[in-house]
């Protein structure tokens, strides 16, 4: 019996299925200011509140997607990438938010990581074809 097969068994309450196979996950992305980290979303990513929630805020993104931005005293400490954006064409888009405003570091992949107002590292990514 294989691990995966184990998990599935284990859990007869929820008919041989794993919670959380068929859920979206959210990425939260932390701020210390929530004010200063809304222009940054909403000016220069252009990103459209859906709600106020929990002293922070709900964005609707592409695909059914969203992220929540919470208040947080640890916001902008990690040094890995909090958050990413799958596009189809990441030259066009980087285009656009340069012109909002938004500065990027350029890497030898292909991908290109921002820092918002809060510290926080996002990234665009544009998927390679096969």
């Amino acid at each position: 019996m294989t691990k995966e097969q184990k998990l599935e068994t284990d859990h007869p309450a929820i008919g041989g299925q794993t919670v959380l196979k068929n859920a979206a996950i959210v990425p939260y992305i932390p701020v210390s200011d929530v004010a200063r980290a809304r222009k940054f979303y909403e000016q220069k990513v252009g990103l459209k509140p859906k709600e106020e929630y929990a002293g922070g805020v709900i964005y609707e993104c592409g695909k059914g997607s969203w992220v929540f931005m919470y208040p947080s005293a640890g916001a902008g400490t990690s040094k890995a990438s909090t958050a990413f954006w799958a596009v189809d064409d990441i030259a066009a888009e980087v285009r656009e938010l340069k012109n909002r405003g938004v500065v990027f570091e350029e890497y030898d992949m292909p991908g290109i990581k921002t820092v918002n107002s809060e510290g926080n590292i996002l990234a665009i990514s544009q998927r390679l074809s096969a």
